[in-house]
C-alpha cells in the first residue's frame, strides 16, 4: 500500500470505527482526511433524541473486560480503559468553551466505572466464566473480580465498597439462588457524548468533515482502471482519493458487495424505561452509584445498564438479531431499517424481544469479529466494520490498530490476523446469514402492541 502523509484519505461513516480511524490517522501524521456521513453528527452531538440513527449514537455502551479465552480482546479493552480515564480527566479540566456543545450540558463524565455483574442462569458457573477468571488470574487482575459465593471475594468486596452491587436484583431473596461475578473494573460509557468528544479531537487534529444528507451521503464506492478509488455522493459529485476506508456500519454491505459473505446488517432490540422524578426511590436504586451493568454470563440474552442522567433505564435483548431484506444494485441483502433515516421506518420491537425483556425467556446470542482489511483486488479500499456494540469499548484505541493495517505494519500482529478478510462456504457464509427464508427476517416477526407492553401485577 503506497500512501504517505500527504495522501488523500476518505472515510465513509462517522461512527465509532470511522471516527477512531480518522483520529489516529491524523495523530499519525496524515494531513488530508475527510469523513463523509449523511447525518449531521456534529451539530446534533450524536444525540439519538435529535434523530441520529446509528448504532454508535446510543445512550450508553457496556465497557467489559471479560472475554473467556479471547485474551487479545481483554488486553485491548484494558488498554482502551486507560484512555477512557484520560478523556474523563481532560473533559473535567477543560474550559467549557473548549468542549463540544453536547458536553456542556449535564454531566461531563464519559466513562462510569460502576461495575459489571455477570449473572449465571443456573446454580453453576459456565465454562466461559471460569475461563475468564482464569485468564484474569494469569494477567494479575483477578482481584478486580468478586464471586458472590466466594467468601474471600465477598469480604474483599466489602473492604473495597462493592458489597451493595453483588446482588442488586435481589435474586438470593427472590429465587434462593444467585451465581454471579462482579467485575469491579468494568462499567459503561455515555456513547453519544463519547463520539462527540472523539470527533472534537479529530477536528482539532485537522480532520475535515462532510456531514449532510446529500453532500455527505456516499452512494457508491468505485475503483478506476488505474486502481484509484473514489466515492460518489448523493448530490452526484465524485470525490477521488488515494485511500477509501468504508466504516458505514449497517450500510457497509450495500456499498461494498464483496463483504456480503462477511458482514450482514442486523437489528438488535432495546427498550428504555423512564423513571420519573416522582420516584426518587427508584432513581436512587438504579443510579450508577448503586446499580451496575448486569447481564447473564451463560446465555447473555438480556442486559441492563444503570439509569442515565435523564432518568432512562436501558434494557437490551441480544439473542436474536433481525434481518431486513431489500434491493441494492440488483442484490437482495439485509439493509438498515431505522427510526429516522431510512424510507421505511421502525420504532417498535418484536413480541419475542419484549417477552425476553419482561423476563419470560433466557436464550443464546451469536457474536462475530470485526472485518478490518483491504477488499480483495482493491488494495486502496479498506473495510472497517463489524459491530459497534462490541467495538465501542475500543473507541479510544481501535484506530491505532487500523493505522497499522493501513501502513502494512501489522502482518504478524494478532489483531490484523483476527480481523483479516475471511473466506467461508457459500451456504453458511458469516455464520449468521440464513437469507430471506430464515426465521430472523423482520417482516416475519410479530411486533409488540400497546397491550404487550403492559406488565402483569405481581
Amino acid at each position: 500500500m503506497s500512501i504517505n502523509h500527504d495522501s488523500k484519505i476518505v472515510i465513509v461513516g462517522s461512527g465509532v470505527f470511522g471516527i477512531s480511524t480518522a483520529l489516529w490517522l491524523a495523530r499519525s501524521g496524515y494531513r488530508d482526511i475527510t469523513v463523509f456521513d449523511m447525518q449531521d453528527t456534529y451539530s446534533s452531538g450524536y444525540d439519538p433524541s435529535q434523530g441520529i440513527d446509528s448504532a454508535s449514537a446510543d445512550l450508553n455502551k457496556i465497557i467489559r473486560f471479560s472475554y473467556g479465552d479471547e485474551i487479545e480482546y481483554q488486553k485491548l479493552a484494558f488498554q482502551a480503559a486507560k484512555i477512557w480515564e484520560q478523556w474523563n480527566e481532560q473533559i473535567v479540566a477543560a474550559d467549557e468553551s473548549e468542549l463540544p456543545e453536547i458536553l456542556r450540558k449535564g454531566s461531563r463524565k464519559l466513562w462510569w466505572n460502576c461495575g459489571y455483574l455477570r449473572m449465571s442462569e443456573t446454580a453453576e458457573y459456565d465454562q466461559f466464566e471460569l475461563t475468564t477468571l482464569e485468564n484474569m488470574k494469569h494477567e494479575g487482575i483477578r482481584d478486580t473480580q468478586f464471586m458472590v459465593d466466594n467468601q474471600e471475594d465477598v469480604v474483599r468486596a466489602a473492604q473495597n465498597g462493592w458489597s451493595h452491587k453483588l446482588d442488586p436484583c435481589q435474586r438470593t431473596e427472590r429465587f434462593g439462588v444467585h451465581k454471579a461475578v462482579l467485575d469491579s473494573s468494568a462499567g459503561f460509557v455515555v456513547a453519544y457524548k463519547s463520539c462527540a468528544w472523539a470527533q472534537h479531537l479529530a477536528r482539532k487534529s485537522g480532520v475535515k468533515f462532510a456531514l449532510h444528507p446529500e453532500q455527505g451521503k456516499v452512494v457508491n464506492v468505485n475503483v478506476g482502471s488505474d486502481g484509484k478509488p473514489s466515492v460518489e455522493t448523493a448530490d452526484k459529485v465524485t470525490h477521488t482519493a488515494d485511500l477509501v476506508v468504508v466504516s458505514g456500519g449497517g450500510w457497509t454491505p450495500g456499498l461494498v458487495p464483496e463483504t456480503e459473505g462477511l458482514l450482514e446488517t442486523t437489528a438488535g432490540s432495546v427498550a428504555t424505561i423512564h423513571i420519573p422524578e416522582t420516584r426518587p426511590d427508584l432513581r436512587k436504586r438504579f443510579a450508577p452509584e448503586n446499580f451496575p451493568v448486569v447481564t447473564w454470563s451463560k446465555v447473555r440474552a438480556i442486559y441492563a445498564l444503570p439509569m442515565t442522567e435523564g432518568g432512562d433505564l436501558k434494557i437490551g435483548y441480544r439473542r436474536t438479531k433481525y434481518t431486513n431484506f431489500g434491493n441494492v444494485e440488483g442484490r437482495r441483502i439485509s439493509v438498515p431499517k431505522t427510526a429516522h433515516v431510512t424510507s421505511e421506518k421502525e420504532t417498535n420491537i418484536t413480541v419475542e424481544a419484549l417477552d425476553a425483556i419482561k423476563g419470560k425467556k433466557r436464550i443464546l446470542p451469536i457474536d462475530n469479529s470485526f472485518v478490518i482489511d483491504f477488499v480483495p483486488g482493491k488494495d486502496k479500499v479498506l473495510v472497517c466494520s463489524g459491530g459497534s456494540g462490541h467495538g465501542f469499548k475500543f473507541l479510544p484505541i481501535l484506530g491505532r490498530e487500523v493505522v497499522k493495517i493501513i501502513e502494512g505494519k501489522s502482518k504478524d500482529d494478532v489483531y490484523s490476523q483476527m480481523w483479516k478478510w475471511r473466506t467461508s462456504d457459500s451456504l453458511k457464509k458469516n455464520g449468521l446469514e440464513e437469507g430471506e427464508a430464515g426465521p430472523r427476517v423482520l417482516s416475519k416477526q410479530v411486533m409488540a402492541s400497546e397491550a404487550n407492553w403492559a406488565f402483569e401485577e405481581s
